[in-house]
Parts: structure tokens; sequence; C-alpha cells
């Protein structure tokens, strides 16, 4: 059972000491992998892995077609300017063909799973010869996905799946005993620039976590301008998370005084400490108004945009 250190009792240089000499152990003399999303998550590892080992440590932003406008671009050059070189790896062909015809959220993140950690990690490790991935999972993925609420795509050891029977390499993750705002805490001791540390939470299944139903490149593009939006209008509200949601059902609307079957967005907006309990951000219904034309003017065939207000529990911080 892993141990949890709250960010109370956190003491960061004490954590970041211990978890750079694990992974200078359990690596050895040999290379080590990971994948940075820009999420704090692996952001943060990707500083503590890179400061364990160095160039030995081969950092890769996989490019799915699942991400945010832009998210490439902008992770490489923070962590340019961090002196941490990011390779940019092209997978969306593997994953728009995992993910076609998938239409359950479980089975759309075991594909996103199995395209991510075995056909693409799979030939990275091959062809870079190393034989761990670090990974930044938290106490929070592990919670959710034993108790059966979400599977994460991360979490492997705890529902008794062997990486390295699976995939072939072992699994290194030294933030597991951490939730987001202890991570955040040592993202900061880490070096990590306030913009980065601070960001909002982003699942791991990048936009088809937010897509209900099929994640086509087409309705990953809708969701994606819809996020555009929300983050932008909603950036420096203080809430913990935000996003938008795309729904599967075309609703009725109205234009140019014709009945248009259109597609729904939902926004959810988050306050919460560290993910386990969350209740809708109280914000004023000026932002709300604005999110709806906004979004409805910039996502074709968005007839509909609507507000969550239900909490977690019973609801989810993200929608599949």
């Amino acid at each position: 059972m892993t141990t949890e250190i709250t960010a109370e009792e956190l003491n960061t240089g004490r954590f970041i000491n211990n978890k750079v000499e694990e992974i200078k152990h359990t690596v050895g003399d040999g290379l080590a992998i990971n994948a940075i999303s820009g999420g704090v998550d692996s952001s943060t590892v990707t500083l503590l892995g890179h400061r364990a080992l160095g160039d030995r440590l081969k950092t890769v932003f996989i490019e799915n077609g699942l991400m945010r406008s832009g998210e490439a671009e902008q992770v490489t050059g923070f962590f340019h300017d961090l002196g941490v070189r990011v390779e940019v790896v092209d997978a969306r062909e593997a994953f728009f063909s995992a993910l076609k015809g998938v239409t359950d959220p479980e089975a759309k993140r075991e594909a996103i799973t199995q395209t991510f950690y075995k056909e693409v990690f799979g030939r990275l490790i091959r062809e870079s010869g190393a034989k761990h991935l670090l990974q930044g999972t938290i106490l929070t993925d592990i919670d959710e996905t034993v108790a059966g609420i979400k599977r994460q795509h991360n979490v492997f050891e705890q529902l008794g799946i062997d990486p390295q029977e699976a995939f072939g390499y072992r699994i290194i993750e030294p933030l597991i005993q951490l939730r987001k705002a202890g991570v955040r805490k040592v993202g900061q001791a880490l070096g990590l620039p306030e913009e980065l540390f601070t960001r909002i939470p982003f699942p791991g299944p990048a936009l088809a976590a937010r897509v209900i139903g099929e994640a086509t490149p087409e309705r990953i593009e809708a969701v994606r301008r819809a996020t555009e939006v929300v983050e932008r209008l909603l950036d420096g509200c203080g809430a913990f998370q935000y996003m938008a949601i795309l729904h599967e059902d075309r609703v009725t609307g109205m234009r140019e005084g014709q009945r248009d079957f259109g597609q729904q967005i939902e926004i959810r907006c988050w306050d919460s400490d560290d993910a386990r309990k969350a209740t809708p951000t109280r914000l004023p219904f000026d932002t709300l108004e604005q999110l709806g034309r906004e979004i409805v003017a910039v996502v074709p065939g968005v007839v509909s945009v609507t507000y969550n207000i239900a909490s977690k529990p019973p609801s989810t911080i993200e929608a599949v």
C-alpha cells in the first residue's frame, strides 16, 4: 500500500533528494525515457528525472492528435528554456486508428493506454535501448483506478499488471505518494516556472477524455476550439480546473429561423484541493453568457452550451 505524503507534511528538499537517489539506483548506468504533456505531473517528473540522470533521460512529447492547440510548441519551448531537450514524436495516425469506432469510455481509455505504452513507447524503448519509463503517476490516479471509478491510463502494478511482462520495460513512479498540491510544491522547488507548476490539470487521455462517444479528428477539433475559449476566459478565475466537454447526442437548435440539429458543449469548472472532492465554481452569470456566445461563434455546429452544477461525488471532474 502506498503511504501518502500530504502537502502539509512534505519536505520538498528531502523528497527531491530521496527520489533522485532512487531513480539513480533503479536505472543504474542505463537509459530511461519519459513523456511530457506539459501538465504539472509530467513536468515535475521530467525535471526530477533530469536532475537524477541528466542526458541519460530521453524526454519526448507524444503528438497524438488529442492535445490542445499549440501544446507541442509551448511545451518544447518551456523546457528548452530550462535546458531540457524535448523530442516531438508524431503518433497521430496510431492513436486515431486505435480510437476508430470506439465509444465506450473505458474502451477508449484502454485503446489509448495500449497505443501509448505498447505501440508508441514500445517502439521508442526498443530504438533508444532504454529499459525504464519514468512517469508522473500520482496518488489520486491510483485511488480512482483501484476504486473502479475510472481507469487512469498510467496505473498498472496496482491492478496486478506487470509492465515488464506487458510492454517490455519497467516503470518508475516517483510521485505516487503525492497528490496535486504536493506535486506543485515539488515542481516549484525544482525550478519550474510559475506558469507550469500552476497550470490546471490535464488528463492523460487528453481531449479524448472530453469527447463523449467516438473521438474522431473532427470531434476532437471541435472540443479543442471550445477548450481554447474556456481556458482563455477562465484563466485567473482561481478554480482548480476547467474544461469543455463535447456531448454525443445532437440537440435541437435554430439558425436563421430554421431548425438545426446541432452539437452541445458542456462547461465544467471546479473548486478542489486534491481532486478527490470538487464543487462547481460559482462563476458570474455574465462570464457564463460570454462563454456561451464565443463557443457558439467559433465551434461549427454547436447550438447549445451548458454548465455543470453537480459536485464530485457523484460527478467526476472529467466526463469520460
